[in-house]
């Protein structure tokens, strides 16, 4: 009997947790974009020290890159209210 009971009282904890699955799915969809950016920035870095004479060209690519990877960061925010019919 006593198992029922904390099965009862477990699912009307996770029911009342439901609300706040939008914040941690975006907390866990800005992970992504946060590695990503973190690695073009350092990729970046390590081309210019290889060819310092390409510099000017590898940091346009680098801000192209960093803006396509901030577009997922705005996707994860923009998912839980489009889905939160």
């Amino acid at each position: 009997m006593q198992i029922i009971q904390i099965a009862a009282e477990t699912v009307t904890q996770v029911s009342q947790v439901t609300g706040n699955l939008g914040v941690l799915g975006y907390g866990l969809a800005a992970i992504g974009p946060g590695i990503g950016v973190g690695l073009v920035v350092s990729k970046t870095i390590e081309s210019i020290a290889r060819q310092p004479e390409l510099a000017a060209r590898l940091q346009v690519t680098m801000w192209l890159g960093i803006a396509f990877t901030e577009a997922l960061a705005l996707i994860g925010l923009a998912t839980p209210f489009i889905f939160a019919a």
